[in-house]
């Protein structure tokens, strides 16, 4: 046998690529903290020459001009970057604490941010989660847009992680769990069956990740489990690479409705048995519905042994009351959906 065919020279070079991706990382980060730290300094020092010597704007014009005569290749030197830096002193320097976790966002990141959002409270929301989470810029300003913020804080969630899992692993699914989520980008304007929601999803699939957040990797729909001479079938199967584990998430068109929960439970035990693997944390289960009773959904899950979420899906966000009102109930929903049928 070719050495380049054995196993052990796959797994070599396997570890050699994942040991350079994440030098790379590593130096990119190391990068970005020194260009921070540069542009802090630069804020600071201009802030406190203004302050001291009583200098008006045309400093930062004057120093614009300047460095990007003394640093022709560096684009960052404009005016308008200048000022930027010397507001991010500014709006930092008093908050030593969170001084240090901007550090670590890329300078985009930070501009961002201090762009889109005035209270600092919700600023630092987003930074942490941000740094936690690993977002891309788009991924970043796509939350600030569907109002994470808002959501994480106002709304309340509904699971039992605090009861089945261990305490850290408990936070961090929580963290990954939201309340309710926008599908709006699906562009639904009628009742649909819950397998078209989910083929709906699947072909939107990148727009619904980024809703779900970092850290979920797909595997796939319709997933079947096997239990003797009988399949089941799971809505959608995730990875989660920071909980390391198996997510399943079932669709719900209406209401949550109790059964919701054991058939989860079930699917859970089986996909524990059958699939996770013996360094992975538990599965989790997520309920995503069209409507949920926070009181009717804790009883629901007091009995069950593995980690289950319930989350509202949204299909169009802010939806004005008058038009709230002329929506169908669940009864007159069904009723459509029967018709639908007949008819075709």
């Amino acid at each position: 046998m070719k050495i380049e065919s054995s196993s052990i020279y796959i797994k070599l070079v396997s570890d050699i690529k994942q040991r350079v991706i994440t030098a790379r990382i590593s130096a990119a980060r190391a990068v970005n903290r020194d260009l921070i730290a540069l542009y802090w300094d630069i804020g600071r020092m201009i802030d406190e020459k203004q302050t001291k010597e009583g200098w008006g704007k045309s400093v930062v014009e004057n120093l614009a001009r300047d460095l990007k005569g003394s640093f022709p290749g560096h684009k960052g030197f404009s005016s308008r970057n200048l000022w930027d830096m010397k507001r991010f002193y500014e709006q930092y320097a008093a908050h030593p604490n969170l001084r240090q976790v901007v550090a670590e966002l890329p300078w985009g990141h930070n501009l961002l941010i201090m762009n889109k959002i005035d209270n600092f409270d919700i600023r630092a929301y987003y930074i942490e989660a941000a740094r936690k989470m690993g977002w891309s810029r788009n991924v970043l300003l796509n939350q600030i847009k569907a109002g994470a913020y808002e959501r994480a804080r106002l709304e309340t969630k509904t699971h039992n992680f605090g009861e089945v899992l261990p305490a850290h692993l408990a936070e961090q699914a929580d963290e990954a769990l939201k309340s309710s989520y926008n599908l709006e980008f699906l562009g639904i304007g009628r009742p649909l069956r819950e397998r078209e929601l989910e083929q709906r999803l699947i072909d939107r699939l990148q727009a619904f990740i980024l809703e779900l957040g970092y850290g979920f990797c797909f595997i796939g729909n319709q997933h079947k489990l096997t239990l003797g001479n009988n399949d089941y079938f799971l809505d959608l199967l995730f990875y989660h690479r920071f909980l390391k584990a198996l997510i399943v998430i079932e669709l719900k068109i209406g209401k949550f409705k109790p059964e919701y929960a054991g058939k989860m439970d079930f699917y859970l035990n089986l996909l524990n048995d059958r699939e996770k693997g013996p360094e992975e944390n538990p599965s989790i289960g997520i309920i995503l519905c069209a409507e949920k009773d926070h009181l009717e959904v804790e009883y629901s899950l007091q009995t069950k042994i593995n980690p289950i979420g319930v989350a509202e899906y949204r299909l169009h966000d802010h939806l004005p009351d008058e038009l709230t009102r002329k929506l169908p109930t669940e009864k007159e929903f069904k009723q459509i959906l029967q018709k639908e049928t007949e008819r075709n």
